[in-house]
């Protein structure tokens, strides 16, 4: 067989690959495409949802939830931004089994066993982590920011001669994109930030990290994560700790998987009798 007959079989099986890889996209841009529409009918749904944290904790202090829009646009905008992350949190399940359908025939039995867990485990941290800060950390959050605005009120008279404490030239009048914004950056921030132990486990489970190392450096993790809720958080103490607490015991969760997976490594290995014992230091 010549060498141009060589090159003639192997463009084959990529083409072939090609042709899949592009008929999986499309699938996922048919699918996201019909859920951002989807998403845009039902956006004042959404932004119900959006805004409830703030609303419960404004009708909790008396005050009516409202919001501004500063800019003509605001409006339009925010609709968009709500429609696409409602349309990819709805097209996410069939765009994940597009990349797996993709990917799962160039693995071998074994490595699906191992990969498929760490797919399935992504998407529910993700969501606890974004649960924990739109049902914990976001109300607490916009109690502790509102509360400046009564420390810095004062007492007058209203209408009926009663005295009163309203603030003196501060009042909330929540703007639309604001409060999108705030919201998002909680919740993105608690799912990524929830992803921890699924990117130690699968490092661990690679074998590029092992339990004994990430023992040995606890106090550099607590001092980086310290760091990084400061730096991802909103800028108030109570969030960066709530976010510190919930991360950190992530760490340590992560730490007991892995000496799970190690252990079972071991007593394969042990099993198979290619275990050396230079392999445990």
């Amino acid at each position: 067989m010549s060498q141009t007959e060589d090159l003639d079989g192997s463009a084959a099986p990529l083409i072939e690959h090609l042709k899949e890889l592009r008929n999986r996209i499309l699938i996922s841009m048919g699918t996201f495409i019909a859920a951002f529409i989807l998403a845009f009918l039902i956006n004042k749904q959404i932004w119900d949802f959006i805004k409830a944290p703030l609303c419960t904790v404004m009708n909790a202090r008396g005050a009516d939830c409202t919001f501004q829009v500063l800019a003509p646009q605001d409006s339009f905008f925010v609709a968009m931004k709500l429609a696409m992350w409602g349309g990819f949190v709805m097209a996410f399940p069939i765009i994940a089994f597009q990349m797996w359908r993709f990917v799962a025939p160039g693995l071998y039995k074994n490595e699906k066993r191992a990969f498929l867990p760490f797919l399935v485990a992504s998407p529910v941290m993700f969501v606890l982590g974004g649960a924990l800060a739109y049902f914990l950390v976001i109300p607490s959050a916009l109690q502790f920011f509102l509360s400046f605005q009564d420390s810095m009120g004062g007492t007058v008279a209203d209408a009926t001669g009663a005295a009163s404490t309203i603030p003196k030239g501060l009042v909330f009048q929540g703007s639309i994109d604001k409060m999108y914004s705030l919201v998002m950056q909680f919740l993105l921030a608690f799912g990524l930030c929830f992803q921890l132990p699924v990117l130690l486990t699968l490092m661990g489970k690679a074998g590029l990290i092992g339990s004994r190392g990430l023992k040995a450096t606890r106090k550099y993790a607590v001092v980086g994560i310290l760091i990084l809720s400061s730096m991802i958080a909103p800028p108030d103490v109570t969030s960066m700790m709530i976010l510190f607490a919930a991360i950190y015991p992530l760490y340590e969760a992560s730490i007991w998987i892995i000496v799970w997976f190690e252990r079972q490594a071991k007593a394969q290995a042990m099993a198979d009798g290619t275990w050396d014992p230079e392999d445990e230091e």
